[in-house]
């Protein structure tokens, strides 16, 4: 892999053993992925740093958050004094919301954690944003910008509905790119590896979220990391229908990049789509193939619901409005809890307008932060749990442990005062 004179100062330690480790990194990442070079970036979306359920283990309270960080995010031993980043950089998701924390479930302990990361964050300029959708708090990224950004339901909206440039990063090449600005120029990053490779016929009128959802999931399972184009979409999805469509097809097969003929932007044409190529193989959505998502997702039995999670990913304004209109003048059964997650920027517009006083007045609660499936939260005893995300569906029997049942976020509402699951299958 060829370094630019900069890239290989920076690699024999011009600019400090922090930023060395970086570049090596880098390197090493590149040259096993089978990169040529590396490309320059300003946009960078990275992990937390040591907070996680995963990382606890790793971690002692007399550790300084520049060791965690050399060691979780720069795969070194050595503590190494870490510099101001040199890109805007973003941080994701935290381990629980710093005011309902306690009934999440989240330890005094790590609640500190997350304290002394943030402090951290700060020091260094990692601006923490604390979602899993930046686009929708300010980062914004142009058509063809070349990110590092983690988050597949991020990278997935990024390269599809605004055109960047964006593969899926782990917490150790986002925290590099951090310091080097710098990301290896493969995969998504090159046009010619952006044109599509199946042809997804939709041949159902898909129109609500739950649809764009399901429809996602059922192509990500035949894609799996593969490049769909959907031709008879007759609407542009709107901006929380695509956040489901492509967070539901990353999350059933690691879709980083799909095409909808005449609506994203490198799709003006069926032809310019594929790159002028034949698909490797045509597939048909239909009404079946939506039931069968929807059956697969499902996979609850007893109706008392005692937990019902919307948000994921994070919710929009518009969403948020919807939820409050639903619970106008209704009230959440004693029997669960509605928890509702949004980015922090947006629960401050929330309580600006009267959405939080509408939805925590009906007894539900809007959480930031944070979610179920990452930050491994929930109320305790909860077993059975309703949502509108098929993310959510799709991982909480395993992480959690928890009975699923999935629908739209009327249905979530409607059992969360009811107390009970009572939605009709489309």
């Amino acid at each position: 892999m060829r370094l630019s004179d900069p890239e290989q100062a920076m690699l024999d330690g011009a600019e400090g053993r922090a930023v060395q480790q970086a570049m090596s990194l880098l390197y090493r990442y590149g040259k096993a992925l089978g990169a040529e070079r590396l490309v320059e970036t300003n946009n960078v979306c990275g992990g937390s740093v040591g907070s996680l359920p995963n990382r606890r283990s790793v971690i002692s309270d007399s550790d300084s958050m520049e060791a965690v960080f050399s060691l979780l995010n720069l795969d070194s031993d050595e503590p190494l004094e870490i510099p101001r980043v040199k890109t805007m950089a973003y941080k994701l998701i935290e381990a629980g919301d710093p005011d309902y924390y306690e009934m999440q479930g989240v330890s005094a302990r790590t609640q500190q954690l997350i304290q002394k990361n943030a402090v951290f964050c700060d020091k260094i300029g990692i601006q923490r944003c604390n979602t899993c959708t930046p686009y929708q708090v300010g980062n914004i990224p142009t058509f063809g910008e070349h990110l590092a950004w983690m988050e597949s339901s991020a990278v997935v909206y990024a390269n599809s509905m605004i055109g960047a440039r964006a593969n899926v990063e782990g917490a150790q090449s986002a925290a590099a790119a951090m310091l080097t600005a710098r990301i290896p120029y493969w995969g998504y990053h090159i046009p010619e590896n952006r044109h599509a490779t199946h042809l997804i016929e939709v041949d159902y009128p898909v129109e609500s979220m739950m649809e764009w959802g399901l429809m996602g999931y059922f192509v990500g399972e035949v894609v799996k990391e593969d490049a769909p184009v959907l031709v008879g979409v007759d609407k542009n999805p709107d901006l929380k229908k695509a956040k489901h469509f492509g967070a539901a097809s990353a999350t059933s097969g690691g879709v980083e990049m799909y095409h909808i003929v005449g609506m994203t932007p490198e799709a003006p044409t069926l032809e310019a789509a594929l790159g002028g190529k034949a698909p490797a193989e045509t597939i048909r959505f239909g009404e079946q193939e939506l039931r069968t998502a929807y059956e697969h997702l499902n996979c609850a039995d007893d109706p008392n619901v005692d937990f019902i999670m919307l948000g994921c990913p994070h919710s929009s304004v518009e969403q948020l409005r919807i939820v409050a209109g639903l619970l106008e003048g209704r009230r959440v059964s004693e029997n669960t809890q509605l928890w509702i997650f949004t980015p922090r920027a947006l629960k401050a517009h929330a309580d600006r307008v009267g959405y939080t006083e509408t939805i925590e007045g009906a007894g539900a609660y809007l959480m930031t932060d944070t979610c179920p499936a990452l930050g491994r939260v929930f109320p305790e005893g909860a077993k059975v749990v309703a949502t509108d995300s098929c993310k959510q569906a799709h991982y909480l029997p395993a992480t959690l442990g928890l009975d699923t049942w999935f629908g739209s976020v009327e249905d979530c509402v409607n059992a969360a005062v009811a107390g009970r699951w009572q939605a009709t299958p489309p």
